[in-house]
């Protein structure tokens, strides 16, 4: 990974100084240019001549898990890594191009690089038509948080505490997008991804997916199940012991799929247009379902009924897979009395069309419907509802070891939600973030309370998950955390 980011450095910066060079050679002079500091935010407006702005954030932050509080040990685990953190941006456009590249940048000592790509492109506008390549985050459809038709890029699950901020928590991907502006009001996208990602996930530590987390248990009570079972508990613990500890030191990812070939290309389409007071959207994309499929093979040689009842994980097989699927979505956006409504509607059509095969996700049909609006006392209220309905649900098996969707439900529901108020020349925001999974019972709650002047912010903020521990959200109930935050935009 870290080799194709230095590709794709090397790919942005080439493309950039050509055109750069060609605009610098018909007049250069830093009497001529604008030379600004200041936040770009990514966002560029074509230039006659050269303009270069640099920015960034520096951002101070200690964040305290309420389990670790009882140990004792809190302050003397944590590292310089837990607490500073910044980033630099750089954009320069020209007559005919515009490049923008942005470093995450984080104390280490270990040896491991301080600075990691976050974003780089270049762009370049040919009349009506605008085409962009490099490293790139892109949004599609109407959705403000986790819609169902933003596929593009995937998601970084491997610290939740981040998960009321969508655009955190997202990945960029190499890829080709292209625009055409078709009038006024309507717009054709279609985007080329040359190598697939799917979402990061933890493997180990507090952070890790029951997904990963339950492997040993489940091949424990198989074991159980065997003809020559039941077993004492004792001899059941040290199967899943064992487990454990090969899951833990990362063996496991030995078991991912080398997805940097053409194989696992993309592509997609998108318009979008303005009909009156509606705002329509419609896409297709062709790729691969960002969530992994985890299905378990158990080796007859696995488990030794014999004792001293000796395990053998080379016998275990993980499975880890990406499915392909075709996907169609249609979005809607329109002002109703005040309230600015937001819906899509979507599916996801996978291999699996009689939903029989346990290696491939069921089809599956998607929607979203959400709106904000200005509230009494100036408060804003943005609700949001995604949702999932999979097809066939009568065709899955209930054993994980032979369906990959084995034990889940046949929807899934999260309402997401941000009630905040500003007061005091809007300079203090009091804000509470949510989010319900329906389905699973459980929650997440983030209030947090933000002083802001100038380029200077502070907050307090903490994150509470709670409800059903086997849903998405509430397995992650002991890692409930306070949040104190010093940041500097410039």
């Amino acid at each position: 990974m870290k080799t194709r980011n230095l590709y794709a450095v090397f790919f942005v910066f080439v493309l950039l100084l050509f055109p750069l060079n060609l605009n610098a050679q018909e007049d250069f002079g830093f009497g001529d240019q604008d030379f600004g500091f200041g936040d770009s935010g990514g966002g560029f407006s074509p230039s006659p001549r050269l303009s270069v702005s640099l920015g960034g954030e520096v951002r101070a932050e200690l964040k305290l898990f309420y389990d670790d509080l009882s140990s004792g040990d809190t302050f003397k685990n944590i590292q310089m890594g837990d607490i500073f953190s910044g980033s630099l941006s750089f954009d320069a456009a020209g007559s005919m191009a515009e490049g923008y590249i942005k470093l995450n940048l984080v104390p280490v000592f270990d040896g491991n690089s301080p600075v990691a790509l976050d974003e780089a492109f270049v762009r370049a506008f040919f009349g009506p038509v605008t085409l962009t390549g490099g490293l790139k985050k892109l949004t599609w459809g109407k959705a403000d948080s986790f819609g169902p038709l933003d596929i593009v890029n995937p998601l970084d699950y491997s610290d939740l505490s981040k998960i009321s901020d969508p655009q955190s928590v997202k990945l960029a991907r190499p890829m080709i997008h292209a625009s055409w502006a078709m009038g006024s009001f309507s717009k054709l996208e279609a985007v080329f991804v040359p190598w697939f990602e799917g979402h990061k996930f933890a493997t180990s530590g507090r952070w890790a997916p029951s997904q990963v987390t339950s492997i040993p248990g489940t091949v424990s009570d198989y074991i159980n199940n065997l003809p020559f079972g039941p077993f004492p508990e004792a001899v059941l613990l040290n199967i899943q012991n064992t487990l454990e500890e090969w899951i833990y030191s990362g063996a496991v990812d030995k078991f991912y799929p080398d997805t940097s070939s053409i194989k696992y290309a993309q592509a997609g389409t998108r318009f979008t247009t303005t009909i009156g007071a509606f705002d329509l959207g419609i896409q297709y994309y062709f790729g691969r379902l960002q969530r992994p499929t985890v299905f378990l093979d158990v080796g007859a040689g696995f488990f030794s009924p014999i004792p001293p009842f000796a395990v053998d994980t080379d016998e275990i097989n993980v499975a880890i897979n990406y499915n392909y699927y075709h996907h169609i979505g249609v979005d809607y956006a329109q002002v109703i009395f005040g309230f600015n409504v937001r819906a899509e509607a979507g599916a996801n059509i996978t291999a699996d069309l009689d939903g029989t095969d346990g290696t491939i996700e069921n089809p599956a049909l998607l929607w979203s419907l959400g709106f904000d609006r200005d509230l009494f006392w100036n408060i804003n209220l943005n609700l949001q509802g995604n949702g999932r309905i999979r097809l066939f649900q009568d065709k899955i098996a209930d054993d994980p070891l032979v369906d990959c969707e084995a034990g889940t439900k046949i929807s899934s529901t999260r309402i997401t939600g941000i009630l905040s108020r500003k007061f005091l020349r809007d300079e203090l925001e009091l804000k509470i973030s949510a989010l319900w999974g329906i389905e699973d019972k459980d929650f997440f709650i983030a209030p947090a309370l933000s002083w802001a002047r100038n380029d200077v912010k502070t907050e307090l903020s903490a994150g509470f998950f709670g409800g059903n521990k086997k849903g998405e959200l509430g397995q992650y109930k002991d890692n409930s955390f306070l949040r104190i935050a010093l940041s500097y935009k410039f």
